[in-house]
């Protein structure tokens, strides 16, 4: 049965078209927009192609173009031998009688006409709220963006990586791949970099493992969040590091876990209970605790493996900046200890290379390799295959290890600089001490009142320096002012801009 047509007409006053645009799209988006937003209502017809051409001074085929657009996106209806309608609603249903009925007043069913950046500022509003206050609870700040500044943390000497090698390297990978790269790859990564990896750990960690235990990750922060992903259930208890390394405790949040802080001294954290078994998972780094810079002591290191194994629990081991250390070896790790495969060996390329590679890799007890890699590529399939064959070829080729020994020696030097131009006299303050391993060296500071008075001034002269009181968990029991205390990176700038730094800092501190 033909639906009536009402007598409505199709005005095309105020349509303005920019002749240096492509006018077909130009007219096809003004007519869609007066579609949705009502002002042409179902059932209006629309003029003759010719006619709309001519009164708009177009093309007649821009106008065909932009009908054609419209009629594939269900806008309009085509009437044999009588012309171009905006579209009605068929009434099949009571709903549909309902939504037709707003067609005819001229309202498009179910569509606000808010501005967009209205419906956006309301969308925390339909999520839902157990999850939106989940993440309100669990989130990370935006990191840092641009050219680092002295003191950022967690930034190595990406100035110094050797891009022109990287590049020479990326350019032949991608001259001519191997046709058996171009398909899907495997979700736990190629091959080749996982056999490199295990080598690698192999000598400059005594980690005793295999190709087949290794799961690449993009990024140390993806490792961390796959381990609270498959090990956790809602409610379970993590025991983490307080102070720690904030955005691990928001991925074992936002799965659900409560997070128990541990206390950290000159050992390291503190273990669980060894008869404590309704803590599920352990998250530390042993080598060099973020944000204190303390290594777990041997004892501490066998207590906590041998509470996992009691309790069959779990522990992840974040060895995030393990390649600097500047006396000796870099040191064996937990996992290297572990016999009843409990523990989960976090490693990333981020701060050897650059954060912006996104590329870590998890050792995992081998009957976690398969599930963890299920998981992952239910997420995202695979990693992208170009950096990790340039990053395979790049350790192959003894690029990776040289670069290790220069970023080293850069870290070691830069290090020095920031100790002999630290005003040790600060008021307020205790000494500097000298950091034997990582990137960054924290400053106790007596009260929180003036750790930030010390990081708002550091700020005003164009210095970024962390407070220490962010670092520990929300509600910590552990007195206010014992939480206070400086954090700086001394990896991300050369000793010059390290020396322009503390000149400003000594003069907005009046040191």
């Amino acid at each position: 049965m033909k639906v009536p047509i009402p007598a409505l007409t199709f005005d095309f006053a105020g349509i303005e078209l920019n002749r240096r645009q492509g006018l077909s799209r130009q007219l096809y988006q003004t007519l869609r927009e007066r579609i949705l937003d009502g002002r042409l209502s179902g059932g209006t017809r629309l003029p003759a192609s010719r006619d709309l051409a001519l009164s708009l001074g177009i093309s007649r085929n821009s106008v065909m173009r932009a009908y054609d657009q419209l009629y594939a996106e269900g806008f309009t209806e085509s009437r044999v031998g009588d012309g171009t309608y905006v579209a009605l609603l068929r009434e099949k249903s009571p709903a549909a009688k309902k939504l037709s009925t707003h067609l005819s007043t001229g309202l498009s069913p179910g569509l606000s006409t808010k501005p967009l950046i209205m419906a956006a500022e309301s969308s925390n509003n339909v999520i839902h709220s157990t999850a939106m206050h989940t993440l309100d609870q669990h989130h990370l700040r935006p990191p840092k963006s641009g050219l680092p500044r002295a003191f950022r943390t967690g930034v190595p000497a990406f100035d110094l990586f050797p891009f022109d090698t990287w590049g020479k390297l990326h350019a032949a990978f991608w001259r001519k791949p191997g046709l058996q790269h171009l398909g899907y790859g495997d979700p736990a990564g190629e091959w080749r970099l996982r056999e490199l990896i295990a080598a690698y750990l192999r000598t400059s960690r005594d980690l005793r493992c295999a190709p087949e235990q290794i799961v690449i990750t993009n990024g140390a922060q993806q490792a961390i969040t796959l381990c609270a992903q498959l090990l956790l259930e809602q409610g379970d208890v993590v025991a983490i590091e307080n102070p720690g390394y904030r955005a691990a405790g928001h991925a074992f949040g936002v799965a659900g876990a409560r997070l128990q802080g541990m206390a950290v001294d000159d050992e390291g954290m503190r273990s669980p209970a060894l008869g404590d078994s309704g803590c599920k998972l352990a998250y530390v780094t042993p080598s060099h605790q973020y944000p204190l810079g303390v290594t777990m002591s041997l004892a501490r290191r066998l207590e906590l493996l041998a509470w996992a194994e009691r309790n069959q629990s779990w522990i992840v081991e974040d060895d995030y900046d393990g390649e600097y250390r500047y006396s000796g070896a870099p040191l064996a790790p937990l996992a290297a200890l572990d016999r009843s495969g409990r523990v989960l060996y976090v490693g990333t390329f981020g701060k050897v290379a650059f954060p912006a590679l996104r590329l870590g890799y998890l050792v995992l007890p081998r009957n976690l390799v398969e599930p963890f890699s299920r998981r992952r590529a239910v997420d995202m399939r695979h990693s992208e295959v170009g950096t990790q064959m340039v990053m395979a070829e790049f350790i192959a080729a003894g690029h990776f290890q040289r670069h290790i020994r220069r970023m080293r020696r850069a870290a070691l030097s830069r290090r020095d600089a920031l100790l002999a131009g630290w005003p040790q006299e600060l008021a307020g303050c205790s000494p500097m001490i000298k950091p034997v391993a990582g990137l960054h060296v924290t400053v106790a500071v007596d009260t929180l009142e003036r750790e930030t008075e010390l990081v708002a001034k550091a700020e005003n002269v164009g210095v970024e320096v962390a407070p220490l009181s962010e670092y520990w968990l929300p509600g910590s029991e552990t007195p206010v002012d014992d939480r206070a205390g400086l954090v700086l990176g001394f990896a991300a700038v050369p000793e010059a801009d390290i020396a322009s730094a503390l000149g400003r800092l000594r003069s907005a501190w009046r040191v």
